[in-house]
């Protein structure tokens, strides 16, 4: 950080900068961020869920639900009281920079699609990628996982194992198996 304009180095050293807004970019930005958007959130009603300090619940007193979900950059508001849903988003343009996309499509490795019937979710684009991405497209499905009898060893001939990979899928199996 450089000196604003008429300060000059202390050679003293008993003077410090003191920092009075978060700026983009540092470690602390996005937390600086979120404590703001928390505030506007408790202001306006809504609760902070107890299981996911990201999710925000609103009960109207029309007996309507407004629900929020904050990841990242990625704002994602439903529920069935549209009146609430709407005086939400204007007040989220009003406080804070915004841009409003189309309906929701895809969300953290979910696929949402409407219809006159609901909303269905699925995660096949997510799993057919995965096997893509691994190259088991192809393979079929058996109910052993491995022959019986096999001896576990070390086998000279065949190439080693990618660990950063096999590790990869690992990660994306158990995300896969939590969502």
């Amino acid at each position: 950080m450089d000196l604003p304009s008429g300060y000059s180095p202390n050679t003293q050293g008993n003077m410090v900068c003191k920092l009075n807004k978060a700026l983009y970019g540092l470690k602390q930005s996005p937390r600086a961020w979120f404590g703001r958007f928390t505030q506007v959130m408790l202001n306006l009603g809504y609760r902070s869920s107890q299981g996911d300090h990201t999710l925000f619940i609103h009960h109207s007193a029309a007996g309507g639900v407004t629900v929020l979900i904050v990841y990242v950059d990625d704002i994602v508001v439903t529920g069935n009281d549209e009146e609430g849903r709407r005086k939400l988003r204007d007040y989220l343009i009003h406080e804070f920079d915004i841009k409003e996309l189309c309906q929701l499509k895809y969300f953290l490795s979910i696929e949402v699609a409407h219809s006159r019937a609901g909303i269905f979710i699925s995660q096949q684009k997510y799993i057919v990628d995965l096997l893509k991405g691994t190259g088991l497209l192809g393979c079929k499905a058996t109910a052993i996982p491995i022959e019986p009898n096999h001896k576990l060893g070390e086998f000279l001939e065949e190439k080693a194992v990618d660990k950063g990979s096999y590790q990869r899928l690992v990660g994306k199996l158990i995300y896969l198996a939590h969502t």
